[in-house]
C-alpha cells in the first residue's frame, strides 16, 4: 500500500466513525408518541328475538315416543307458519331419543320405564309485537319445552359504528389528558386499530318443562341492547 494512502486511512476512518454513530443513534431513537385505548358504547332497542322451543314425549317404546314427538313437532311447525314465521327462520336445533328411568324404586335402583323423544327448534321472530302471541300459540299447540328467548338487532352495524365513533372520541380525550399531564402537545393520529366490537344477545326468559297453557300471556320486555367497541389509537407528540 502506498505510504500516502496509509497515512490518509486513519484520518478517513476518524471522519466516517461519527457519521456511522449518528446514523445508529437516529435509527434507535424511540418515536415520540402517545398510545391509548378508547372504549365506546351504543344503546339500541332490539327489534327481533331468537327462541329455543320444542316438544318432548315419553312412551314405553322408542317408536311410540318418536311418533308422539313427531306429531307434536308437526303441529308446532304448522302453527309457526300460521303465525307468519318464514321457513328460513325455523331450524331444528336438537333431536334426541333417550331412555327414561324411574328413580323412585323400593331398592333405590333406577328402573327403565320407556323412552323420551325430544325435538327442539331455533325460531327467529322478526316482529317483536307478536312474540308473546307466538309463544302462547305454540304452547297451546303442544310445545312443552321453552329453553330460552334472547333479543337481538337485525342490523347491528349501525349501532356498532356509533360505538366505534364513541371509542375514537374517548381515545382522543384520554390522549389529551395524558399530553396535558406530561406538558407536551398532542399531534396527529399515527394509527388506529380496532380491538373488538361486541353485541351480546339479551336473555329474557328461561323455562323448562312448560305445561300446556302455563305460558299464556307471556310478558315481553325487550329493554335495550348495548354494543361496545374498543380501539387502540396512537398519536404523535407535537413539537
Amino acid at each position: 500500500m502506498p505510504s500516502i494512502l496509509k497515512a490518509a486511512l486513519p484520518v478517513l476512518l476518524l471522519a466516517v466513525a461519527p457519521l456511522a454513530l449518528a446514523a445508529q443513534e437516529a435509527g434507535n431513537a424511540l418515536p415520540r408518541v402517545i398510545q391509548v385505548v378508547g372504549e365506546g358504547r351504543a344503546t339500541s332497542v332490539p327489534d327481533m328475538a331468537r327462541v329455543s322451543l320444542g316438544v318432548a314425549h315419553q312412551a314405553q317404546t322408542a317408536r311410540e315416543a318418536m311418533d308422539a314427538m313427531s306429531q307434536g313437532a308437526g303441529a308446532i311447525l304448522g302453527r309457526l307458519g300460521t303465525e307468519g314465521i318464514a321457513q328460513n327462520d325455523i331450524q331444528t336445533g336438537q333431536l334426541m331419543l333417550e331412555p327414561a328411568y324411574d328413580y323412585n324404586t323400593p331398592d333405590g335402583t333406577p328402573k327403565m320405564i320407556g323412552f323420551t323423544a325430544t325435538q327442539m327448534l331455533d325460531v327467529t321472530v322478526r316482529d317483536l309485537g307478536k312474540l308473546g302471541e307466538v309463544l302462547d300459540a305454540v304452547v297451546t299447540d303442544g310445545a312443552n319445552r321453552v329453553n330460552g328467548v334472547s333479543f337481538d338487532l337485525s342490523d347491528p352495524e349501525a349501532a356498532a359504528d356509533e360505538a366505534r365513533r364513541d371509542a375514537v372520541a374517548d381515545a382522543r380525550d384520554r390522549a389529551d389528558l395524558y399530553a396535558q399531564a406530561a406538558g407536551v402537545g398532542l399531534g396527529e393520529i399515527v394509527s388506529i386499530s380496532e380491538a373488538s366490537v361486541y353485541a351480546p344477545p339479551m336473555p329474557m326468559y328461561d323455562a323448562r318443562g312448560v305445561a300446556g297453557g302455563a305460558a299464556a300471556s307471556v310478558p315481553v320486555a325487550p329493554g335495550s341492547l348495548s354494543v361496545t367497541a374498543s380501539v387502540t389509537v396512537t398519536f404523535a407528540i407535537a413539537d
